[in-house]
């Protein structure tokens, strides 16, 4: 999937971050896992990166290192850190941004996650997510919730998650919402406040 399709996906949505995020931004990225994303993170921006597992915190700063000779960009601004989604270390309002790839197929309380998120975001902040979830179409629904197990107990990932549902229980708003693959891969654009469009 990764090969296919998601690395592509991943650089579009790191564009797009790119193009809204001033120099300097603060940006916080949610499951920063082996790292897969640190090659599109923007160059200027302070850039705090956590996971769970320390494991795969070991792993992402291997990819730190190595990104310093293959790209522009300041390893320094780049901060690793092992922490639980659900109770977050910083301060109410600290980053400008928040980036999550991936990330709330695995989480044990997605609704607490996602208000920790909205918590340490700063007022006018943006919560970037590019996340798989449970289809709508029945026929899929369906599928994926029979067949859920296997992920589950392969690499601890739930296939069948309501992520917009969950987003929506924890206070935040949506202010884009688009498609990526039929109704299961989606990014959404989120705010902590209501917006006027």
């Amino acid at each position: 999937m990764e090969k296919i399709a998601f690395s592509r996906w991943r650089r579009k949505f790191w564009r797009e971050i790119e193009k809204e995020a001033e120099p300097g931004a603060r940006i916080l990225e949610a499951g920063v896992g082996t790292g897969k994303n640190m090659p599109y993170y923007p160059s200027r921006a302070e850039i705090t990166a956590i996971d769970f597992s320390p494991r795969m915190i070991e792993r992402a700063e291997r990819k730190k290192r190595k990104l310093e000779s293959a790209r522009d960009i300041d390893i320094d601004l780049i901060d690793l850190k092992v922490m639980d989604i659900e109770n977050l270390e910083f301060e109410e309002g600290s980053f400008d941004y928040i980036v999550t790839t991936c990330v709330f197929c695995s989480v044990p309380d997605p609704v607490r996650g996602l208000e920790e998120l909205k918590r340490v975001l700063k007022p006018g902040g943006r919560i970037f997510m590019l996340e798989h979830m449970l289809s709508r179409k029945i026929f899929l629904k369906n599928l994926m919730d029979i067949f859920n197990f296997i992920p589950r107990y392969l690499w601890g990932a739930n296939i069948n998650r309501k992520t917009g549902e969950n987003i929506r229980k924890a206070g935040l708003n949506v202010l884009e919402e688009e498609y990526i693959w039929l109704d299961i891969f989606r990014k959404f654009t989120l705010a902590a406040e209501e917006v006027k469009q």
